[in-house]
């Protein structure tokens, strides 16, 4: 009986102790599978793009067509820097709420060990007490 009760005690402090690693271990891979996956979006949409002007490019047969391809190129290169400029928004817009996340992970386990750390401390006193106002009574008997 006193064997199980140690076993679970020692099961329930391992589980204490890995869970914050758990924790952020999943936080990690959560974030690294959204970036990934943005990361991939993002390659597809510009790999639709260079797709898409290389075909433009074929079709250039004249100084007419050169013209207009010449003016769709501008309009593409501005519609880049604007998807340029939504990606690096959106990849900022992911690194602070990890970062928030982080925070508030870190946060939750200073807490948690302040608590550990009160009940240790709450415990001692309470073990040295009886002791202290023992040794009081045996002071005041002499």
């Amino acid at each position: 009986m006193q064997d199980n009760k140690m076993i679970d005690a020692f099961n329930e402090q391992t589980r204490q102790f890995f869970e914050p690693m758990r924790k952020l271990n999943s936080l990690m891979l959560n974030n690294m599978e959204k970036l990934t996956q943005y990361q991939m979006e993002s390659m597809k949409r510009y790999s639709q793009l260079g797709t898409e002007r290389l075909r433009d490019a074929s079709e250039v047969s004249d100084a007419d067509s050169m013209q207009a391809f010449s003016a769709r190129q501008a309009e593409m290169m501005k519609q880049l820097s604007q998807q340029m400029l939504e990606d690096a928004k959106a990849l900022s817009e992911m690194s602070l709420a990890f970062k928030a996340e982080l925070e508030k992970l870190f946060a939750e386990q200073a807490k948690l060990a302040e608590q550990v750390a009160t009940k240790t401390t709450d415990g001692e006193k309470a073990k040295a007490e009886p002791a202290k106002a023992a040794s009081t009574r045996g002071a005041s008997k002499s």
